[in-house]
């Protein structure tokens, strides 16, 4: 029997995300790429993918995925049967995070799309992935995305609500994954998450910043694989 796997990505990123991740799951493992590419909240993204889900699924978002899967087992816990929270944190935007999107979304909105992309990569990934392959496969997810996507889930970011007191109340099987190097959402955001949710373990990935599914797949995989087992 398949147990289902729904994967949401972060924000400016489609399938590839987890790609690499997918190949290295257990022949067991159904898994399905959320579409968020549509909605401007967080709570509209996560209406949706619960419309297309099956009855009851393991769930596992990166980043921006994140916070819309949080906002899934705040909506229908009941369906949800192990939950991964990758790179991502529990918090709302902070004010200067918010004026410094604000910034990054006005050079989009006059086509410089793919400036902000490029400027993006060193806060993304470890400084060993910023000239390989890895560097080109995350500017062109965010090429490929768009910029009326990229609009909306930044946007939806941006209104968040604080997940932090919702964190004590998840009672499913949860991994809280984060790469060693990101600096974007670090070690100690991690943390927090991992302290505050029962029963929750914690894996660092060596040798990846901000996108460890693609950086180190490896180990991901190996962390996912362990949790569906749970």
């Amino acid at each position: 029997m398949y147990q289902p796997l729904v994967l949401v990505p972060g924000l400016r990123c489609d399938g590839f995300l987890y790609q690499p991740v997918i190949t290295r799951l257990g022949d067991d493992i159904a898994p399905a790429i959320a579409d968020v590419s549509l909605d401007d909240s967080i709570a509209g993204m996560a209406r949706r993918i619960l419309a297309a889900a099956p009855p009851r699924f393991a769930l596992a978002g990166l980043s921006m995925g994140g916070y819309v899967v949080l906002e899934i087992v705040r909506q229908a816990p009941e369906r949800v049967t192990h939950l991964a929270l990758l790179d991502t944190n529990a918090r709302p935007d902070s004010d200067e995070r918010k004026q410094a999107r604000l910034a990054e979304m006005d050079l989009v909105r006059q086509g410089k799309s793919a400036l902000v992309s490029r400027m993006a990569l060193p806060g993304l990934l470890a400084p060993a992935h910023l000239d390989g392959p890895v560097a080109d496969q995350v500017h062109d997810m965010a090429m490929r995305v768009g910029t009326d996507t990229y609009l909306r889930q930044q946007t939806a970011i941006m209104a968040r609500i604080d997940s932090r007191p919702f964190l004590k109340d998840i009672a499913v099987p949860t991994l809280v994954g984060v790469g060693a190097e990101d600096r974007l959402i670090p070690l100690p955001l991690s943390e927090e998450m991992a302290e505050c949710i029962p029963g929750a373990v914690l894996v660092v990935f060596p040798d990846a910043g901000h996108v460890p599914t693609l950086e180190n797949p490896g180990a991901v995989a190996d962390a996912m694989n362990a949790w569906l087992k749970r």
